[in-house]
């Protein structure tokens, strides 16, 4: 019969062979001492740190929660740290009683501490799930994902492409299918709509939502037409019917349209600006060196439609002088011959011959005032693309390929008149010049407005100046969460950015 000293012996060996068997990420470092703790917050401004008390009851819980970060930590290398402490060993409990850390009051015997800035930050209280987790430690102050939200409990929430297919193949019911982004507005609004509206009509019908921003689903997008978002698809027997398009819907509209659904109504195509009751002259190719012979004096926006937002428009009636507009996407002749590459872009003609590129009438009251008095503009500021640094910058050409190369890809999506992107420049180029000897990262930068950038900047979810953007052997992983104004692309932010 074992003597009680020879029982407690074999527990702790066999607690001993347990925790060996641990298959713990290189990645994840145990820290014991209290001087090592408070070293990694102060090198590490983004550390999530499980403290469990191994004991014989708390094995199984502190095993399977170390083998899921190992996961997590192997996912958000480079953009977050996870610690572990053991409070069950000599070492450990003097280090949990410093820092006032009791694990063995919490179920399981084990907690998640989230440190930010060397400082404590918050509890891990959301699902103890990877997605979960990743998400948490890539925007430890962001909103929780959709699933987490216990009133979206009804929503059939898809991952990946594989559970898409299998659910239109087995699901009887007809299926809403809602294609998001988890950074749109529109569709943050109408989450708490959709969820409602599943759970009202739960049983007779699934409503279901997607992230498909990323570029591993552009096929998907491609397939069901997914142009923005969100995109609400209709399903019957596995087949797609219809788009559902009132995005200002409330939960009872949705659940009335599910018991009738009927395509969208044809849209009123919007009247070209050309075809509006507006007395800016609308030239051609043909008719543009005619009218020039006719108008001494005359200000011409060259313009994209999708692109540009007409100020002159809204001001012509005012002006004392003679405005007229060419729309360069259809009047290419006439674009390539003045060399627009970018849009809008602004000139003046005086006796048929162009005076003045106005890159600063950017304002109507700015076109009013030079329409008064025609002047010479400032000279130009050197573009940020042709002063020397070693911020890359790519075009629609050669952006993919680029992208594939790097390990680490922050990307600015700018405007070069736009004043945040200005603010942000000398941040992002000095950020830029600090790694410009590892290989496996770049700071790269894209304008979109020159010439064909602008459709990469619209499949790549700009939306706004600038937009940066996240990017690992060329695959989109998140927006940068920054502010776009100057405090939020400080230096600092965009070096922890990718480097905590």
């Amino acid at each position: 019969m074992l003597s009680a000293v020879d029982s407690c012996c074999n527990k702790t060996l066999w607690l001993l062979s347990v925790l060996e068997a641990v298959k713990v990420s290189p990645l994840i470092e145990k820290v014991s001492d209290h001087k090592d703790f408070k070293k990694l917050l102060r090198t590490r401004t983004n550390v999530l740190v499980l403290t469990v008390l191994y004991s014989l009851s708390a094995v199984t819980s502190g095993d399977s929660h170390l083998k899921l970060l190992s996961d997590v930590a192997q996912t958000v290398k480079g953009q977050g740290t996870i610690a572990w402490v053991n409070c069950g060993d000599s070492e450990g409990r003097k280090l949990c009683k410093k820092v006032k850390v009791d694990p063995s009051s919490k179920r399981g015997g084990a907690e998640l501490l989230h440190y930010k800035d060397g400082t404590f930050h918050t509890e891990y209280n959301r699902p103890a799930t990877f997605k979960s987790m990743v998400a948490f430690l890539k925007d430890p102050s962001g909103p929780p994902l959709w699933e987490e939200n216990p009133e979206a409990k009804d929503v059939i929430h898809i991952e990946t492409e594989k559970d898409f297919r299998k659910l239109l193949k087995k699901e009887e019911r007809p299926v809403l299918m809602m294609f998001y982004a988890p950074w749109c507005g529109v569709c943050k609004r109408m989450q708490p709509i959709f969820q409602q509206a599943a759970t009202e009509t739960k049983g007779k019908y699934v409503l279901a939502g997607m992230n498909v921003h990323p570029a591993e689903f552009d096929g998907l997008k491609q397939e069901f037409n997914v142009k923005g978002y969100p995109t609400f698809c209709y399903f019957e027997k596995g087949k797609f019917l219809h788009h559902y398009e009132n995005y200002g819907a409330t939960a009872k509209d949705i659940a009335d349209w599910m018991k009738n659904p009927q395509p969208p109504q044809p849209k009123i195509p919007e009247l070209p600006w050309s075809e509006t009751d507006s007395p800016v002259f609308h030239l051609t190719d043909e008719s543009f060196d005619s009218f020039l012979e006719e108008h001494p004096a005359a200000l011409v926006m060259f313009y994209a439609p999708f692109l540009c937002d007409l100020k002159f428009a809204n001001i012509s009636r005012q002006s004392p002088g003679v405005l007229a507009a060419v729309d360069a996407t259809v009047h290419k002749s006439v674009g390539d011959r003045f060399k627009i590459s970018g849009f809008p872009t602004v000139k003046y003609f005086e006796k048929g011959e162009e005076k003045y590129t106005l890159p600063q009438l950017r304002s109507k009251e700015k076109i009013i005032e030079f329409m008064h008095n025609p002047q010479a503009p400032p000279p130009p500021e050197q573009s940020w693309e042709d002063k020397p640094s070693s911020v890359s910058h790519l075009g629609s050409e050669d952006f993919r390929e680029a992208l594939k190369k790097k390990k680490h890809a922050l990307v600015m999506f700018y405007a070069p008149w736009c004043p945040h992107c200005k603010n942000a420049v000398p941040h992002f180029t000095t950020a830029a010049e600090l790694f410009k000897e590892d290989r496996k990262i770049v700071y790269a930068a894209l304008d979109c407005t020159k010439g064909q950038n602008h459709e990469l900047c619209k499949q790549e979810g700009v939306e706004g100046y600038p937009t940066f953007n996240y990017y690992n052997y060329g695959k989109f992983v998140e927006k940068y969460n920054g502010d776009r104004g100057v405090s939020g692309a400080t230096l600092s932010h965009l070096l922890s950015y990718l480097f905590l």
